[in-house]
């Protein structure tokens, strides 16, 4: 197989392209660091596709490695033929391979190796052969007779050869792969209740759908639901067309073992072919669904790391509770914590006018601008007193509910113990909270990433395979946006392209033994960073007023030159980058011909046009450019809500049938993929990300389940 001609042809690009990206793949760079900063080998590819290309490189070179590995164990045999070579080369998956290799495949103790043992397998040949228009099959068989082997009656001997026709055409290649076609095209996925009981899976508790059309939220519901055993889930298929296949290739006209080859065929299917490719479709249809859902999960976790941050506010971190009381934390601008203390605003105690007089002394005390209040376990009740407080006390605040998801993972880790050594695990979550306000990412990377939870049914997926995709989402979140070289957790730098756990908590030891870095080149003194390490991570590093300006860009230290150079063509200097960023350079550098300028340079088109954005803003947030989050200073109830209320809401999370959308009444509405949009969308994540504040009507609401159905539509 042509691995690099397949992975183009895949993905839609040119073939140098896919030359290039695999060579510098090869030599161990990066992701991000090609995506960024080797666009003019790759043609601009971006991360996602230098991603796709990955794995999809990986699954391929698996694939031809374990062709080889097949086609040797064969050939030990003195088995290989060409047609198996030929066959071997034209397989396009793993599972094709291991059908080819199924026949030659070591055998656990089997009905039909039982028989070949007793020496029945010629009897077996003559009768799959077909040639006897007339004679005896009884006595045919009975020259096979051997008591010594257990062949004790004609019937024996019949029916251990049955079994070796059976199991040949089980293991034929070409039949399961048709009928793994077949079924695939032609089956239905069929669910019932297993109880009586109702159920979040009383949908499915009589459903059927077609396996090539259900979409994947609904598979991986289904396989809950049997998990749980509230279902009983099959694949059902027309068994007469797969048999007439089978009947088609095996039976060759009239002869005295007609009848025996189609009782062989019906058994080969229906004990050995049908509940193999029914395991097998299931599989494939759940990882495919899987997949899917990651795509999901990733796309949503990326637009949740990116949200905008608040920035320079003192932040007062609320994580509410009943018996043990709401949790308080004030942290400052740069997310130092201040102060800590425990309210009562709540059931069972209500020490609300208690509650007030320590929250306001905090206010005054430390200046504080904002709250920040988790979603969990009495929020509601906590929102209630911040409202009333902000109301009675003419505060000119406002505050902003805040996703708790992994807070109570990331307060009772290891992490949050060396960062907090002297809290309690509700202390930790409360300055967490307050600080998902500040800086989403900077938190949320220190907590793993599938418990966020923004994603659908992650809990049953492979979990290295959702580390691995969920991983990759927050690296490039981390190295797009740029890390502080000097105030960045070592959660939050080992994400950094190029340096792992190890060289992370190393730069932070590095760090507090010598101060803070003066520059971006100083940290190749640090162990266990090498000349590649420092190549792939220097461009993400950041130090916001050092010595050198282009540390404060993400200009890479290899085109420092260049950048100077263009500065000076321009009669400018690095410190016309440090005090406000060159405003209008690229409108200059268009002026005289980007490509021009480039060739004179020594770099590339793409290279120079970053650099340029770079130094017209240096130490950029992209984040600043996307919707700020939505800022509360009132309360609204799920009773107050009524059918056609118009409100703005956050998207809180993304999924295949829809979007849950925050409209402050700590129930996420569900608008529905039908009411998302007036014009027809295959996924909510066509129009929808997370972080996104959309405007949406009340269409219905059931307080009972506390459903609240919602509509974007005009």
């Amino acid at each position: 197989m042509d691995i690099i001609k397949k992975l183009t042809e895949e993905l839609k690009i040119q073939q140098y392209q896919t030359e290039n990206a695999v060579k510098l793949l090869d030599e161990g760079n990066t992701v991000p660091f090609i995506a960024r900063y080797r666009k003019e080998v790759t043609g601009s590819l971006d991360d996602q596709v230098l991603r796709d290309l990955s794995d999809r490189l990986n699954y391929l070179r698996n694939l031809e490695k374990r062709k080889e590995e097949v086609r040797c164990s064969i050939e030990e045999q003195g088995k290989l033929t060409d047609e198996i070579v030929s066959a071997l080369e034209s397989a396009q998956t793993i599972t094709e391979v291991e059908d080819i290799y199924r026949p030659y495949k070591p055998h656990r103790k089997t009905r039909a190796s039982v028989a070949r043992e007793k020496g029945l397998e010629p009897l077996a040949e003559i009768i799959f052969a077909q040639e006897l228009k007339t004679g005896d099959i009884n006595l045919l068989a009975s020259g096979y007779l051997n008591e010594e082997k257990g062949v004790n009656s004609v019937d024996d001997a019949i029916s251990g050869a049955l079994d070796i026709i059976a199991e040949n055409v089980s293991d034929n290649a070409e039949f399961r792969k048709e009928i793994r076609r077949m079924t695939f095209r032609y089956g239905v996925i069929k669910s019932r209740n297993t109880k009586e009981e109702d159920s979040v899976y009383s949908m499915y508790y009589d459903y059927s759908e077609a396996v090539a059309k259900i979409p994947g939220h609904r598979i991986l519901a289904m396989n809950r639901g049997e998990k749980e055993e509230y279902l009983k889930v099959t694949l059902e298929m027309d068994e007469y067309m797969i048999l007439n296949y089978l009947y088609n290739k095996n039976i060759l006209g009239k002869s005295i073992f007609e009848k025996y080859v189609e009782s062989a065929v019906n058994d080969a299917y229906t004990r050995l072919i049908k509940p193999s490719i029914e395991r097998e479709i299931r599989s494939d249809i759940f990882e495919s669904a899987c997949e899917s859902a990651m795509v999901v999960f990733g796309d949503n976790l990326h637009n949740l790391l990116m949200q905008a941050p608040i920035k320079g506010k003192t932040v007062i971190g609320l994580d509410p509770g009943y018996r043990t009381g709401c949790k308080v934390a004030v942290v400052d601008k740069t997310g130092k914590v201040l102060d800590t203390s425990v309210i009562y605003p709540a059931k069972p105690y209500e020490k609300i006018e208690e509650a007030e007089k320590i929250i306001l002394r905090m206010i005054e005390k430390h200046g504080v601008d904002i709250f920040a209040i988790g979603n969990g376990t009495a929020s509601k009740e906590t929102e209630i007193f911040v409202a009333n407080l902000i109301k009675n006390n003419s505060l000119n605040l406002k505050y902003m509910m805040v996703s708790e998801a992994g807070a109570s993972v990331y307060s009772a880790s290891k992490l949050a113990a060396e960062e907090f050594p002297d809290f309690d695990v509700t202390q930790r979550s409360a300055v967490s909270i307050a600080r998902r306000m500040q800086d989403p990412l900077a938190e949320l990377v220190k907590i793993e990433p599938k418990a966020i939870g923004v994603g659908q049914y992650q809990h049953d997926m492979k979990p290295a395979r959702l580390t691995d995709v969920l991983g990759g989402v927050v690296e490039d979140c981390v190295n797009a946006v740029g890390v502080d070289l000097n105030t960045a957790s070592h959660s939050l730098l080992s994400y950094v392209a190029g340096i792992n756990a190890t060289s992370a908590k190393n730069i932070v030891k590095y760090r507090e033994e010598n101060g803070e870095f003066s520059s971006v080149k100083e940290v190749k003194k640090v162990p266990k960073i090498g000349a590649k390490a420092f190549e792939q991570c220097a461009g993400f590093l950041r130090i916001p007023f050092g010595k050198n300006p282009l540390d404060n860009t993400g200009v890479h230290p290899e085109s420092y030159d260049a950048a100077l150079n263009l500065l000076d063509f321009f009669g400018y200097t690095d410190k016309d980058v440090a005090q406000n960023g060159v405003s209008g350079l690229m409108e200059k550098a268009e002026k005289e011909g980007i490509s021009e300028i480039a060739e004179k340079l020594g770099v590339g088109v793409p290279t120079l046009k970053d650099i340029i954005k770079e130094l017209e803003k240096p130490g950029r947030d992209i984040r600043d450019d996307f919707a700020q989050p939505i800022l509360r200073d009132d309360i609204l109830d799920m009773e107050d809500l009524k059918e056609g209320m118009e409100l703005v809401g956050t998207v809180r999370n993304v999924c295949d049938f829809g979007a849950f959308v925050d409209i402050g009444v700590h129930q996420d509405g569900l608008v529905h993929i039908s009411q998302i949009t007036e014009k027809y969308i295959k996924h909510p994540g066509e129009v929808l990300s997370v972080g996104d504040v959309v405007n949406v009507k009340v269409l219905a609401v059931d307080l009972g389940k506390k459903r609240i159905s919602l509509t974007m539509k005009k």
